[in-house]
């Protein structure tokens, strides 16, 4: 079996690096895509003579080298990690409340682009049909706004 593996280390090299970009195609956290392309060079060494732990020591060293120096560079570019939505711009906005807010139940309130939100009451007051209140906090599909709030 060990013949057989080190007699088609290319072979092995080229499994790990679509393996590699399995991975990375499932979790696309920017770390296993550079061992695939460490992997790349490794799939032409490994046609040498050279032994399998010095081409396993060039696959860590160029994956090491690639995760400090160039993904940094990456994540920030394609902004890898910061999904922010419109939603949360909506904190600080004012918003009409069109369902009557009490302590227990959750209430509607209509943003200034006319989105009927579900709301609670930051400080579980209960807040009337009409009144004016800004938004606090965004907690799921619901908007918690404050009460106190005086246009």
């Amino acid at each position: 079996m060990i013949d057989f593996f080190m007699n088609n280390l290319p072979w092995f090299w080229v499994c790990l690096l679509v393996l590699c970009l399995i991975v990375e195609a499932f979790t696309f956290s920017l770390t296993t895509i550079w061992a695939s392309m460490a992997c790349l060079p490794l799939v032409f060494i490994a046609k040498t003579s050279m032994q399998f732990k010095w081409q396993l020591f060039i696959f860590i060293l160029i994956t090491v080298f690639m995760l400090i120096f160039t993904r940094p560079f990456a994540v920030k570019k394609l902004k890898v990690g910061s999904n922010k939505t419109n939603v949360d711009n909506l904190a600080g906005e004012e918003v009409v409340i069109v369902k009557a807010i009490s302590p227990f139940q959750k209430g509607e309130v209509k943003t200034k682009n006319g989105v009927i939100w579900s709301a609670i009451s930051k400080d579980e007051k209960a807040l009337a049909k009409g009144e004016v209140a800004k938004i606090s906090s965004v907690q799921g599909n619901t908007l918690v706004i404050e009460s106190n709030y005086n246009s």
